[in-house]
């Protein structure tokens, strides 16, 4: 890919004998969303801090907006900005108080602070608010307000760690609008979430585990990329279904879906859906078997280890020596 504003070789992170991040390697095109896929512990907030030139890496090399990191970090700090996981601005200050505080530290004069306050007072429709102080606010209106206060300085590049995992559904996609404005007045953004429906919006996506990158590419390709079947149980019984097929060799994960099942099993089991409906007949929990698509939580436990296993990469081929699924720049332009 050409026109990078991230470019990390090699990037690994250790604490002490921890290993937090481990060989990474990553290029994010300019003014796309790229996304962070991973559990709690995967790397993913230790990588963006990296990024954005808050921590040292122990070893390899990250290029930001053309620059190197961490020699060239106070110079790509007033071109980005970070909004953590935790809200971080002041709970005593109002609204405005707190878009007048970050305005200053961007140190930007007195006319540009005010029509960029006013602007993102409006666009974040945080007018009605403004004199209300940031503790009393829900938690749909503080992701809100941190997202005016770190745009303010209009960055180059906008990293975001979880930041809507306090938030309700209908505030999620609203913030997810926001960000979709961004991208397409030439925002790159990158974000972290361990929520499937905000990796799909993702123009391209990252899974990490363990501190390795395990798949990357356009999120629809990864699904169809995918090293297994995916079939679909309905029954009557599904715990008694789901004890029967994970005692099989051949079926790799089970997840209970209400009343239905979504299995994976080895792609080269012979005729897949016919083993499993007779897994489910001995078990005592007959029910109908259907092949389906394989969704982006499918990928997630495929690339991530199923059931608790060793990871496996997406696609058929073999993982490189830093967690990347070989030929992925050629499955996912």
């Amino acid at each position: 890919m050409t026109d990078a504003a991230i470019v990390a070789e090699g990037l690994s992170r250790t604490f002490g004998k921890l290993v937090a991040v481990d060989g990474i390697d990553l290029t994010i095109p300019s003014g796309k969303i790229y996304g962070f896929l991973g559990p709690n512990g995967s790397g993913k907030t230790t990588t963006i801090r990296m990024l954005c030139g808050l921590l040292k890496p122990s070893a390899g090399s990250i290029r930001v907006l053309g620059m190197e990191l961490p020699r060239d970090a106070e110079r790509v700090r007033p071109r980005i900005g970070y909004m953590t996981q935790k809200f971080s601005l002041y709970e005593d200050l109002t609204v405005r108080e707190n878009m007048e505080f970050m305005a200053r530290i961007y140190s930007m004069g007195r006319r540009r602070r005010r029509e960029r306050i006013e602007s993102n007072l409006a666009r974040y429709t945080l007018g009605g608010l403004e004199r209300q102080r940031a503790g009393t606010l829900s938690g749909g209106q503080r992701q809100r307000l941190a997202l005016a206060a770190v745009t303010l300085h209009e960055p180059e590049l906008l990293l975001l760690d979880e930041p809507t995992s306090a938030v309700d559904p209908q505030s999620r996609r609203d913030f997810w609008d926001g960000l979709f404005e961004l991208a397409e007045s030439g925002t790159t953004i990158l974000v972290s979430t361990h929520f499937m429906d905000e990796a799909e919006r993702c123009h391209r996506l990252a899974i990490l585990a363990e501190g390795r990158l395990v798949a990357e590419g356009v999120p629809r390709v990864l699904s169809s990329h995918i090293d297994a079947v995916v079939l679909e149980v309905e029954t009557d019984r599904p715990r008694q279904a789901r004890a029967a097929l994970q005692s099989e060799g051949f079926v790799r994960a089970v997840t209970q879906l209400g009343t239905r099942l979504h299995v994976m099993v080895d792609p080269h089991a012979d005729d897949p859906v016919e083993r499993v409906g007779a897994a489910l007949e001995a078990g005592g929990a007959a029910g109908t078997v259907e092949r389906v698509n394989a969704n982006l939580e499918d990928v997630f436990v495929a690339a991530t280890g199923f059931d608790g296993d060793a990871a496996l990469p997406v696609t058929a081929a073999s993982a490189g020596a830093s967690g990347r699924v070989a030929g992925s720049e050629a499955l996912y332009p």
